[in-house]
């Protein structure tokens, strides 16, 4: 606020306004460079690793799987792969859901879920499995990698 003290002896109430202009600017600024990067979009790609040693699924490691069409595979830790695919009325998510759940709700060793992906996969669909995983006893959630194509070619090389 602004006072100014005069031979009148008043006090001169008037707001001050600059630094409520100055945060607005600011503001403005802000939304001008954010809405253009949010409008355009996020991609999202699994990472890629350097020097990973390559390690064979244990025995008992529950692996789910989506390609590039959204089918889920699922490795319930018995070394056997079940493609999940819509059934009658029932929706992949629905039936990856009840599996999930199924295998989970009766493991006492842990809740790991190892998650593998197609590279062309939209993330929605990726970002949809981790949800259903959650809500279906999943505590722990890891992203199978691969050796990125370049390192492998070149021999791993940096």
């Amino acid at each position: 606020m602004g006072a100014s003290v005069g031979n009148t002896g008043s006090v001169k109430a008037e707001p001050n306004v600059v630094p409520m202009i100055d945060v607005m600017l600011v503001l403005l600024i802000i939304f001008m460079i954010v809405t253009p990067i949010i409008s355009a979009g996020f991609t999202a790609k699994m990472p890629q690793g350097r020097n990973i040693e390559s390690a064979e699924e244990d025995d008992g490691d529950v692996v789910l799987g989506i390609d590039n069409e959204g089918t889920y595979y699922l490795d319930p830790g018995t070394g056997t792969i079940t493609p999940i695919r819509a059934q009658g009325d029932s929706l992949p998510a629905d039936r990856l859901s009840v599996a999930l759940t199924r295998v989970f709700s009766n493991r006492t060793k842990d809740a790991i879920l190892y998650f593998r992906a197609d590279a062309t996969l939209e993330y929605a669909h990726v970002e949809d499995a981790m949800d259903i995983a959650r809500k279906s006893g999943v505590r722990v959630l890891a992203a199978v990698t691969e050796e990125s194509r370049e390192l492998v070619r070149r021999g791993g090389d940096n």
